[in-house]
């Protein structure tokens, strides 16, 4: 199980010094990957009573493809994975031609993590549909998939239409990997049929989700939502064991001991990755966070 770390965006601030060194520290500490959050504009809750979501226009996310090309630049082994990347409120060629320039540049260390998004104001601010993302996103992997893998593209689709066309430079990686978001049951059927990897959320495996609702509203063990993607995924003609599974662990209100068993649980799920997370534990500056990473992979190396 290969372990990453998710990039501190909400306390790291925005001094470029800062965000390369707890970068190269995660390196330096033999962190496989970094994963980033995604949201292009905060809602500010005042001006909508009534309005719930998870982060609010306080919550700084640095941009993740221009972070993770910042990146690829001063890292040599450390991977990228968006965490997700709410995909349908994004033009689909463009993203293409991001997460190719970014794999470029980071010699193939992308993975590109995808989800459907929660926040209706932000997709009204990117132009986008709230509705119908749902099937939009499974219409957008395809066309990325082509586009990262043919020089020239013709696609007749529902909301994409391309003539003859493409991307230069393509990726490294023909395709780029992409893992698919979330625990609700289309998504599941979603990973089965389509995923090269799931980022999934499980109640009592993480407690950062506690705070911001996004675990599923029915309660099922972990076992069996992985082997009901599984089922899926044979369903749909696809050997279950090539997609990988990437797991969340945070340090907040958790004691080492509590690190080792979440780490050594989705060890035994079957995980193809884990990232740890430090935010939202008090810690002040990137000084504190790298100081978390490092206690945190010396408590867990034995495990």
């Amino acid at each position: 199980m290969q372990l990453g770390v998710v990039f501190p965006q909400l306390d790291i601030g925005a001094d470029p010094a800062a965000v390369r060194d707890y970068a190269q520290a995660a390196e330096a500490l033999g962190y496989t990957h970094i994963l980033a959050f995604d949201h292009v504009v905060g809602i500010n809750p005042g001006s909508r009573p009534g309005w719930k979501g998870h982060y609010d226009h306080t919550a700084m996310f640095h941009e993740p493809f221009v972070l993770f090309g910042f990146l690829a630049g001063v890292t040599r082994k450390l991977g990228f994975i968006n965490g997700v990347l709410v995909l349908p409120q994004r033009q689909t060629p463009l993203v293409a031609k991001q997460a190719a320039e970014v794999d470029v540049l980071c010699g193939g260390r992308l993975r590109l993590g995808v989800g459907v998004g929660w926040n209706g104001p932000e997709f009204e601010a990117m132009g986008e549909e709230f509705g119908n993302r749902g099937r939009r996103i499974e219409e957008q992997i395809a066309l990325l998939r082509r586009l990262w893998s043919e020089e020239l593209v013709t696609f007749d689709g529902e909301w994409h239409r391309i003539a003859d066309a493409g991307i230069n430079p393509l990726p490294v990686q023909r395709p780029i990997p992409i893992w698919i978001g979330g625990s609700a049951e289309v998504v599941i059927k979603r990973v089965g049929r389509l995923g090269d990897g799931w980022l999934p959320q499980f109640p009592g495996m993480d407690p950062a989700l506690s705070n911001t609702g996004a675990q599923p509203r029915r309660f099922e063990a972990p076992e069996a939502l992985i082997e009901r993607m599984r089922g899926y995924a044979r369903e749909a003609g696809r050997d279950p064991r090539a997609i990988g599974i990437e797991g969340r662990s945070s340090i907040k209100d958790q004691s080492p001991d509590d690190w080792i068993s979440v780490y050594s649980r989705w060890k035994a799920l079957g995980a193809t990755h884990l990232s740890v997370n430090t935010m939202r534990a008090g810690l002040t500056g990137p000084d504190a966070h790298i100081d978390a990473i490092r206690r945190y992979k010396e408590a867990v190396d034995g495990a």
